[in-house]
């Protein structure tokens, strides 16, 4: 096991940047991540771990206010597992964090900005960068229409940059995030407090024992997903698409049933039903 947690686990990222302790940490990178196009000067947490709406739903999804100098809302949304629809599925999330503001009677509907970020531990086909920010222009003019709504991608596959090669903190953010795991330190801390902080608390070792419990078992789903993921891929079909029963997805089930992995997980890989996965 590494030095420093794995941030792409529920619990690494809740230790990370879903709790008060880690709140300066969060207000940092979200000011390196919108390069002063708004200064987030405090933040709170309202229902840090939102209910499910869906079966196959992650119940991790961070509803974050922040004070800015105009008021913005932002919402911060931590996702590792490749999912169906994920743009769909992230449009509608940010949709309903506009209508939950929503008012009873004469309300004249200016409702707060809201932002979408999501970490991506994955690629998804139609985004081809590390970075794609996505909100509502003018065809024509590529003008925006309006600031009200923000959807940021972070495709980590696609962030190639090494510790010399990084230039800004936001840059740095992305490389530490990326390779934390297998750091042995975190670069940057001497000359960067916020840095240093996150060290102290990204450090395995300072995790409390309930922490901990929780941490190792995320880990370990953490890590059979992937070994399924790349199972899945070698034998030739890709997450997401309808392809029908394939012996390979059924394989590919059974051995993530062995494995003990979430009946939601081998429905996120497969595409199989949870009544089909059942029967295997």
């Amino acid at each position: 096991m590494g030095r420093f947690i794995n941030p792409f686990t529920d619990t690494g990222f809740k230790i990370l940047f879903g709790q008060e302790l880690s709140k300066p940490l969060l207000i940092d990178f979200l000011n390196n991540l919108l390069a002063g196009k708004d200064k987030v000067v405090d933040l709170k947490f309202l229902d840090k771990e939102r209910q499910r709406i869906f079966k196959d739903d992650r119940g991790l999804i961070y509803d974050i206010y922040c004070d800015t100098d105009d008021g913005r809302k932002i919402i911060v949304e931590m996702q590792n597992k490749s999912q169906k629809y994920f743009i769909e599925r992230s449009i509608f999330y940010t949709s309903q964090a506009v209508s939950r503001q929503g008012q009873k009677g004469d309300w004249d509907y200016n409702f707060d900005a809201v932002y979408f970020v999501a970490f991506m531990n994955f690629k998804v086909e139609s985004l081809t960068e590390f970075r794609t920010d996505v909100q509502l222009l003018n065809i024509k003019t590529h003008k925006p229409v309006s600031e009200k709504v923000k959807l940021i991608y972070l495709q980590l596959p696609c962030f190639t940059k090494e510790e010399n090669d990084c230039k800004t903190d936001f840059e740095r953010w992305i490389y530490i995030f990326k390779n934390m795991e297998i750091l042995e330190r975190i670069p940057w801390a001497a000359k960067n407090s916020i840095f240093a902080k996150l060290g102290e608390i990204a450090e395995v070792a300072n995790l409390s024992k309930l922490q901990r419990r929780k941490y190792d078992h995320d880990l370990k789903v953490y890590r059979d997903s992937v070994n399924i993921l790349k199972y899945a891929q070698e034998e030739g079909f890709t997450m997401g698409e309808e392809k029908g029963r394939s012996e390979a997805m059924l394989e590919t089930a059974r051995n993530a049933k062995a494995l003990n992995l979430p009946i939601e997980t081998i429905v996120q890989l497969t595409g199989l039903t949870p009544e089909e996965i059942e029967n295997l």
